[in-house]
């Protein structure tokens, strides 16, 4: 089954994407075709005017644009005369006002002017913007870029710890602008089209497309046909975060006894019964995915609460609510990753999957979609719609599976051989597809298929060449500019080697050399690995 975000159903008109995430070239190429012709878009996480103005030429254009980033800067700041001292600046052509850098611009060395950064300006809170605004000042960073407002998403601590700081809300609103400017912007296509064909952004589009039809009946019916035990234990389900082949996901909310005024957030899934399908099989399948989740207890493990029917008969899954959205929409905002974020996260994935192995149950559909995030970055696995147990408890050897499911860039290559293998395998293979997507912000292939897929075929050649496969060589490759790892750069550099050869190891094409999920934790890499204290306790 495929849990997606939906980034229309999520995006806010108050709450504007702030997400921003340092790369090195290789890895911006990725995601920066999205913005090639939509300059207007992001450019160091502040909204950038499609064209500077030269001071001596002002076109009415030119002159209309500085008249309403005042007007929408007022909005979010006090000094609302300063900004109409500066609009009037710019009228004349003149960058005299003192105020200027305070105001959200900074003059440039040809005396054009970059408008307010105004979506950054209406974060969380009015006053959370203004302390960020003066914080820079205080440091005298007067250039250009330095002056925007960046929400941060990861931050690398004094102590060498780490935190995550994710809204689902925000990066929804950033990825409805992004579809926007692609789609009605007349963007052109990619000159490498191979390329273009393993971007996150274009599967995340062919999936809006085909999910477009069922839109208009998800509308119409506006919900579960709540039955007063569903009302009565989880509240009201209310705004879509969610949906995929099942059905859809929605936030249910429920007055929180001991708080007044506050609310008990869970996620509802409403599952839609297949074509076809018959009642029996229909509640068959529904018990089945409930009862292998349900089992299931790990902070790195959507924790699964019950299993409801509505006034019709139709069956909805009440789980843990995750506000921080899921990976996929994460890494298709932010176009890569960090290193110690990704690894983070990579790690609590590998901790989940170790556990689910141990209690004899394979999920066979990892993927990012499948894996949820908390605002405060800890990683949750869900969706065991394809789950399956190979061992039962009082058996010692795991059962060979056989069929092909799950989605087509994180399948391994022994589903297509047609005869049986070990699901557990499979599990590790995803992950490290998972790993490379976080780090460049692309699929590896689209499938894994020699006489399919050149990009796979080049993999298996890179695994028999001296130079290895490019995009996993290049892990090592790290820069350091954004990150306050003075105290720990040599260290990473090693790290980062010993990860190439981890992945390597688990994207290995034979299941019987492939290492397993206690294996990856128990390597080198994966023991230097930090993981931030959401992580490590599941909130």
């Amino acid at each position: 089954m495929n849990l997606t975000s939906s980034p229309l159903n999520l995006s806010h008109p108050t709450s504007p994407s702030l997400v921003h995430s340092p790369a090195s070239q290789d890895d911006a190429r990725s995601i920066t075709r999205l913005a090639e012709d939509t300059a207007h878009l992001t450019v160091n996480g502040s909204a950038v005017a499609a064209a500077s103005h030269s001071a001596g030429h002002h076109t009415p254009p030119a002159i209309k644009k500085p008249k309403m980033t005042h007007r929408l800067t007022r909005m979010f700041s006090r000094t609302e005369q300063k900004d109409v001292d500066a609009a009037k600046s710019e009228l004349n052509g003149k960058d005299t006002s003192p105020d200027r850098l305070e105001n959200g611009h900074a003059g440039h060395a040809n005396g054009s002017a970059r408008p307010a950064t105004i979506r950054e300006s209406s974060y969380d809170e009015k006053k959370d913007s203004k302390k960020m605004s003066i914080s820079k000042e205080k440091k005298g960073d007067t250039t250009p870029d330095s002056t925007a407002v960046v929400h941060k998403r990861f931050e690398v601590l004094e102590d060498g710890s780490h935190a995550h700081y994710l809204k689902s809300a925000k990066r929804q609103e950033k990825l409805t602008d992004m579809l926007r400017d692609m789609l009605g912007g007349g963007k052109k296509k990619d000159q490498d089209g191979g390329e273009q064909q393993l971007s996150l952004m274009s599967s995340w589009v062919d999936q809006l497309r085909s999910e477009k039809d069922s839109l208009p009946l998800e509308k119409k019916a506006g919900g579960p046909n709540a039955s007063a035990n569903l009302v009565e234990k989880y509240g009201k389900c209310q705004e879509v975060v969610g949906r995929g082949a099942f059905g859809i996901v929605r936030i249910s909310h429920k007055p929180d006894p001991n708080s007044a005024g506050g609310e008990l957030l869970y996620a509802v899934k409403e599952f839609r019964r297949r074509p076809q399908e018959t009642s029996k099989k229909y509640q068959k399948r529904l018990t089945s995915e409930f009862c292998i989740s349900s089992s299931l207890r790990h902070p790195n493990i959507i924790h699964t609460l019950d299993l409801l029917q509505d006034s019709k008969g139709d069956y909805c899954e009440v789980m843990e609510y995750c506000a921080g959205g899921d990976l996929y929409t994460l890494v298709l905002a932010a176009g890569t990753l960090q290193v110690a974020e990704a690894d983070c996260l990579f790690k609590q994935l590998m901790r989940g999957v170790e556990y689910m192995h141990e209690m004899g149950v394979a999920h066979r559909d990892l993927k990012p979609e499948n894996l949820l995030l908390t605002t405060h970055g800890a990683l949750k696995i869900t969706d065991f719609g394809n789950g399956e147990c190979f061992r039962m408890a009082w058996e010692k050897e795991a059962h060979m599976t056989a069929g092909l499911c799950g989605s087509a860039p994180y399948i391994a290559p022994e589903e297509y051989a047609g005869g049986e293998f070990d699901p557990r395998a499979v599990d590790v293979w995803a992950c490290g597809v998972i790993y490379m997507a976080m780090r460049t912000g692309r699929h590896l292939w689209r499938v894994a298929r020699k006489d399919e897929d050149e990009f796979y075929e080049r993999y298996l050649e890179g695994r028999r060449d001296e130079d290895g496969y490019a995009p996993i060589e290049t892990l090592h490759r790290v820069s350091f500019s954004a990150l306050h790892t003075h105290f720990i750069k040599p260290k990473l550099t090693k790290s980062q080697a010993r990860c190439r050869n981890v992945i390597y190891s688990i994207l290995d094409p034979n299941p019987g050399r492939r290492i397993t999920a206690s294996q990856v934790l128990k390597s080198e890499w994966g023991r230097e690995i930090k993981v931030c204290k959401a992580g490590e306790e599941g909130y």
